[in-house]
């Protein structure tokens, strides 16, 4: 696949023999392994940083909770969920998890990969720099970690463009699987105690402008890729509320837009319920294929039972060619 952005000359990426021979500390303690932290960003409940392994020589991401969650028995039970859920899912296309624990504080902290690049977002927001078979190469790879999680019984939730991160190198890492839903172990339904869904963002201010609550980002990631079932909150949810959210991504790749466009929150969600998108061809200047639009809108019907069933299905249909 082509890659996105060129290497970087920093030193820190080179591999030395000085690095390699270096002995282990004589007493090993977290302050010895982790340093020279950097804060790289702030999410609503959680930092994360980058720092430096010193046992193993690499500059990692280091997640954390903020410090007035940290203690939240809660967020500690959703931050593990995080972790665990993302550790347990060993696939090329989500980020590795290397250790989770508690620092000198006693308070939890997970690390991975650090993945140099960009947001899917970032790409769409240039979207005339990228030809469609690229950003269909990277939406394949998605694909395929929704298909390996789903085959483990863990349903993303989260599915937006700003969690899909295209590395300098071409790897794509699908990212953030703190809303990640998973079953009890005989396959029953998880109660409302057990499943740890946040308030949505969506349901505090859904009738404030568009632009006062986000800009376009937070937006979309409490509504605009939401499917109808989990804005009704259903407890019935299942893996095709993902391939949803799917669609309304390759709707976008594909027309330049999500497929509803509202001035308020509560504008958004009545339409995703209620209203049938323009097939993608009928808002852009640029030629569609017919079998990606037919895939698109089906992937976004309001019934669970009227789209595309599978991730398999979707993979199957996006290797066709079109």
């Amino acid at each position: 696949m082509t890659t996105f952005a060129q290497p970087s000359d920093d030193e820190d990426d080179f591999v030395t023999l000085e690095d390699t021979d270096k002995a282990l500390p004589e007493i090993i303690t977290q302050s010895t392994r982790y340093l020279y932290f950097k804060t790289i960003a702030r999410g609503g409940k959680s930092i994360i940083q980058s720092c430096k392994d010193n046992h193993l020589g690499r500059v990692i991401c280091y997640k954390s909770l903020r410090p007035e969650f940290a203690d939240d028995r809660v967020e500690q039970t959703r931050f593990l969920r995080e972790a665990r859920v993302s550790a347990r899912l060993q696939h090329p296309n989500i980020v590795p998890i290397y250790e989770v624990g508690r620092n000198s504080t006693g308070h939890y902290f997970f690390t991975m990969k650090l993945v140099h690049g960009y947001t899917l977002r970032e790409l769409l927001d240039y979207r005339e720099r990228y030809d469609l078979k690229q950003l269909m190469d990277v939406l394949i790879q998605v694909v395929h970690a929704l298909e390996y999680a789903h085959a483990h019984r863990v349903m993303h939730r989260d599915i937006k463009p700003e969690n899909i991160l295209v590395g300098r190198y071409g790897e794509i890492q699908l990212l953030d699987w703190g809303l990640a839903k998973v079953w009890h172990a005989d396959g029953s339904p998880v109660g409302a105690d057990d499943d740890l869904t946040p308030v949505d963002q969506a349901d505090a201010s859904l009738d404030e402008p568009v632009e006062t609550i986000t800009g376009q980002a937070e937006l979309q990631g409490t509504a605009a890729y939401m499917s109808p079932e989990q804005i009704r909150r259903d407890p019935q949810i299942d893996y095709r509320s993902d391939v949803y959210s799917l669609g309304v991504i390759m709707y976008e790749i594909l027309a330049g837009q999500t497929p509803h466009q509202a001035e308020t929150v509560r504008e958004m969600i009545e339409q995703i319920q209620t209203v049938v998108p323009p097939r993608p061809s009928s808002i852009t200047r640029y030629a569609i294929p017919s079998l990606l639009e037919q895939l698109t809108m089906k992937c976004i019907a309001k019934k669970p039972e009227d789209r595309i069933q599978s991730c398999t299905e979707v993979v199957r249909l996006l290797h066709e060619d079109w």
